[in-house]
């Protein structure tokens, strides 16, 4: 690697680095507002925000122009670094080991929302809002962020980087300049936000819980400022529907949202949107009658709790308004359903995504009747556009490589001697970036349960996940280090 392509990486991460140590003090207000000891995390946001605006003054001459390879390299390491900060915020705010403390940053920064803490109601204001803050921020795309202000300086650049981090088959640019879509796609997070936190504080939240809870909704993250997550509020309707709608409206492509700020809803009519919706319907109604069947509970307040989990689920939230582990097997089954599904890509949330799976059972039924008929010219269509067979060979490609990581993961945990349902949910959960699993990590329980070792490979495999496989794993081939 040559002088030029350390100065862009470190002007890059310089750059996010100034962002994020702003936004830390943030919980540096909060915790001057409840009056609790902050001196230690304070003196470190300032080194860290020092630092890094010292770094990108040094730099200010250096033109940015990014290589793919510069951008991927640059993108693992800002997801990397950016748990280390976290972390140390973490190690200085609670009596954890810095591993835990990394791994509560990156669950917070990728929000997978696993937590290691098991009492989290005992935990400073301040640092409350910094795992909150961390969804937030990592709910959009750090790199989104980035995108905005490298654009502003290389629009060239910005592009290979949007292109490393954002969660969709392809990147559909709505403006000429891509600092344009990544400030409309943040004022539409934003508005989320505020609406959100509006409407659950009128539903009986107290203002600063429900700031934390709309940062880790609208991110799709999950980190409570309470114990039993949303389960605290297990009687307020208003506050788990209120929280169910935004976590649905978080899982669809900010795209269509983006297009409905101009007056275009076709966004919403697009087959993914449909399908994810379609399937988010269907798993909570048969949740619901399951639930009806086997509990005591009135249909609406089953109806309530089954939209919540699945929603929770299928957005990969986290969120919890029971602990749906102690019903019946045939709704653990159900629940594990949307846990390999995801969202819509171009979402906040993790998992496959529903866009990739159209395609596979699109390819699987074209596959199909190209064996009834030898000599037709079969063609795959999404939104009756041609597929290339480039993505078609990426989508399969991304679902294989994604089972293997699954099953690799959990092996690893199984060999380490966790139970196989512990093990296998973990797997999923981190990967996923969906937090609670099953066994000793469902949704009343917590990470506490893993080795310091475990958990650093747990913290890598969430950056893997959140990344989405091919990012990280092109670091693994040889031909990336070739001509650097």
């Amino acid at each position: 690697m040559d002088r030029k392509s350390l100065k862009n990486i470190a002007k890059f991460i310089s750059h996010i680095g100034v962002v994020v140590g702003l936004f830390f003090f943030l919980p540096l207000l909060v915790g001057l507002i409840y009056h609790e000891d902050i001196t230690a995390f304070g003196l470190f946001s300032l080194l860290f925000l020092s630092f890094n605006a010292l770094l990108a003054f040094a730099l200010r001459s250096h033109t940015l122009s990014m290589s793919i390879k510069e951008g991927v390299l640059a993108v693992n390491l800002i997801w990397l670094l950016l748990g280390v900060a976290g972390g140390i915020g973490f190690y200085l705010g609670s009596s954890v080991s810095f591993a835990s403390a990394f791994f509560e940053a990156v669950s917070g920064f990728t929000t997978t929302g696993a937590t290691i803490y098991t009492d989290i109601e005992h935990l400073p204001h301040w640092v409350l809002m910094l795992r909150s803050l961390t969804h937030w921020l990592g709910g959009m795309g750090i790199i989104v962020l980035g995108v905005g202000l490298l654009s502003i300086i290389n629009p060239t650049g910005s592009l290979t980087l949007f292109k490393s981090e954002s969660t969709g088959i392809t990147l559909e640019k709505l403006t000429p300049k891509i600092k344009d879509t990544a400030k409309r796609l943040w004022l539409i997070y934003l508005l989320f936000t505020a609406a959100n936190t509006i409407l659950l504080f009128a539903g009986g939240m107290s203002l600063f819980d429900a700031i934390n809870h709309a940062f880790s909704t609208i991110s799709t993250g999950g980190f409570s400022t309470k114990n039993a997550s949303l389960g605290y509020w297990e009687q307020n309707y208003f506050i788990l529907w209120i929280t169910t709608i935004f976590m649905f409206l978080s899982g669809v492509n900010f795209i269509a949202h983006l297009k409905a700020l101009s007056g275009d809803f076709q966004g919403y009519k697009s087959e993914e949107v449909r399908w994810f919706f379609a399937l988010f319907m269907a798993l909570s109604l048969a949740l619901t009658l399951v639930h009806v069947d086997i509990g005591k509970d009135s249909f609406f307040h089953s109806l309530t709790h089954s939209f919540f989990t699945i929603s929770s689920i299928i957005t990969t939230t986290g969120f919890a308004s029971t602990d749906y582990s102690l019903w019946s097997h045939v709704a653990i089954a159900l629940i594990f359903i949307p846990m390999f599904i995801g969202a819509n890509a171009g979402s906040t949330a993790g998992g496959v995504k529903v866009i990739r799976y159209i395609v596979l059972f699109k390819n699987l039924f074209a596959q199909l009747r190209q064996i009834l008929h030898p000599n037709a010219v079969i063609g795959i269509y999404i939104d009756n556009k041609p597929l290339p067979k480039k993505v078609l060979g990426s989508v399969s490609g991304f679902f294989l490589l994604y089972m293997l990581s699954v099953l690799g993961l959990a092996f690893y945990l199984f060999a380490k001697d966790y139970d196989f349902l512990s093990a296998f949910s973990a797997s999923i959960a981190v990967i996923g970036n969906i937090g609670p699993g099953f066994g000793h990590v469902g949704p009343a329980d917590n990470f506490s349960i893993f080795s310091d070792l475990d958990k650093i490979v747990l913290a890598v495999f969430m950056i893997i996940g959140r990344l989405e496989l091919f990012t990280f794993f092109l670091l693994l081939s040889p031909d990336f280090y070739r001509r650097f």
